[in-house]
């Protein structure tokens, strides 16, 4: 009998949380190995049916660069990035498209689907959903550099989103967008999602990664404010792949967004711990 109590109380636990988040909207940008390993995928996506079935309503984005890079090797093509972002010319942009929208997005969908969910798969050009614009890369020398079909949000037109919302299914959303001209863009994943976090006014903003969180001096904060990040980067306390996780949550956090979380996806349950549990998990960024 212990046990069944046991459970009952870990579900009391859970239910100020509920109350708190019940009709909110919750941003999650799925990548990393959560996206790649088969019992986090299932878990992901029955976490993401349970806090549906509760009145949370969460708009997941998703990356796929190591599916992209495999794609480009199997045709003999090679991938080139500079500072991190891929050099995305016309027949790369097509692989891009091709695996994002076509494949990922649409085994994302099918396995929210079979955990119970509705799930329904787009990308930006969907809605009008992303409009983006041609982003233009500057090196250390602040020479312009042209990477190609890489884009950056230009705006977001949440109108397809909050349909979704009101009619109980769950958007996953591929980062690709679109120009006024009809040129595709391929945008980075955690741009495009605090993005939308900003559009919709989320109550959080979460980036499942592959590390813990903020790591100063090897140990994990677990708070921060966005003056404080933005002295770290200055300071080259916080360097790499972080930097630009760490901007799109400022970003977000200053744009309306309640709080940004960036936290381990490679831990089962990543995001029901986050939300529903008093310490949390990873690194939570909020406003000064």
């Amino acid at each position: 009998m212990k046990k069944y109590i046991d459970k009952v109380n870990t579900l009391l636990e859970s239910f100020p949380y509920i109350r708190e988040f019940y009709g909110k909207t919750i941003v999650i940008k799925y990548g990393g190995h959560a996206m790649v390993d088969d019992a986090l995928q299932k878990s992901f996506a029955k976490d993401m049916v349970l806090l549906k079935l509760v009145g949370i309503n969460p708009v997941i984005i998703h990356g796929g660069g190591p599916q992209i890079n495999e794609l480009l090797k199997q045709i003999g093509k090679k991938s080139e990035f500079v500072d991190g972002m891929r050099v995305t010319d016309g027949e790369t942009m097509d692989v891009v498209e091709m695996v994002l929208v076509g494949k990922i997005n649409k085994e994302i969908v099918n396995n929210i689907n079979l955990a119970g969910g509705k799930a329904v798969g787009l990308s930006g050009k969907d809605g009008s959903l992303i409009t983006a614009q041609k982003m233009y890369h500057h090196d250390s020398n602040m020479k312009e550099v042209d990477i190609g079909q890489v884009g950056t949000v230009k705006s977001i037109n949440p109108a397809v989103l909050e349909t979704l919302d009101h009619d109980r299914f769950i958007p996953v959303i591929a980062p690709v967008g679109v120009d006024e001209n009809g040129a595709t863009y391929n945008i980075n994943a955690d741009m495009a999602a605090g993005k939308i976090a900003e559009s919709l006014k989320a109550e959080k903003l979460i980036l499942l990664t592959d590390v813990e969180g903020v790591l100063l001096d090897q140990k994990l904060v677990s708070t921060l404010k966005i003056k404080k990040i933005r002295s770290l980067i200055e300071n080259g306390q916080i360097t790499g792949g972080m930097i630009p996780k760490a901007n799109c949550c400022c970003d977000a956090v200053a744009g309306g967004v309640g709080k940004a979380h960036i936290i381990d996806g490679r831990v089962e349950h990543a995001v029901l711990l986050e939300i529903f549990t008093q310490a949390g998990i990873g690194t939570e960024i909020l406003s000064d």
